[in-house]
């Protein structure tokens, strides 16, 4: 397990987490690129660590792998077989400290956007990968201020 790091601008560096719907009985994958704020969403069946890698390896995999660097997560325990999905997508997985958000503020703010597209108490399972990618192109075509709009 690898301890957090900081990472230039020049590369292919992701953070990732859930979101979660109600009473976490569902969620959704989220991974953001550090330095162009691309989103892909991932469906997962819950929130468990074989959910979550099988969702992550799904839309990881759909890269270059030139674009698949570094994953940067929190300490949720859902990351618990990211040793797996560093051997399955060849990246390195480092973990931010615990209680550190600021850590991750890209997916941060990713997922607070989406909020506005899944509410929190929202029931997030009927949702399909084909939705979730239309959600993400949405977001990835929308002027944004840190972007020079």
């Amino acid at each position: 397990m690898a301890a957090f790091g900081t990472c230039g601008p020049s590369t292919r560096h992701r953070e990732g987490d859930l979101i979660k719907g109600a009473y976490n009985g569902s969620a959704i994958g989220t991974l953001v690129d550090r330095s162009t704020r691309f989103v892909i969403l991932a469906t997962v069946d819950d929130s468990s660590a074989e959910a979550v890698l099988e969702g992550f390896t799904r839309r990881l995999s759909t890269l270059p792998k030139a674009l698949r660097k570094t994953l940067t997560y929190d300490q949720g325990n859902e990351m618990a077989r990211h040793e797996e999905l560093e051997k399955r997508v060849h990246l390195r997985v480092y973990f931010a400290d615990p209680h550190s958000p600021w850590q991750r503020p890209t997916n941060e703010n990713t997922n607070g956007l989406l909020r506005q597209y899944f509410p929190k108490g929202t029931d997030l399972s009927p949702y399909s990968q084909q939705y979730l990618t239309r959600v993400a192109e949405e977001l990835n075509n929308r002027p944004r201020k840190s972007l020079g709009f």
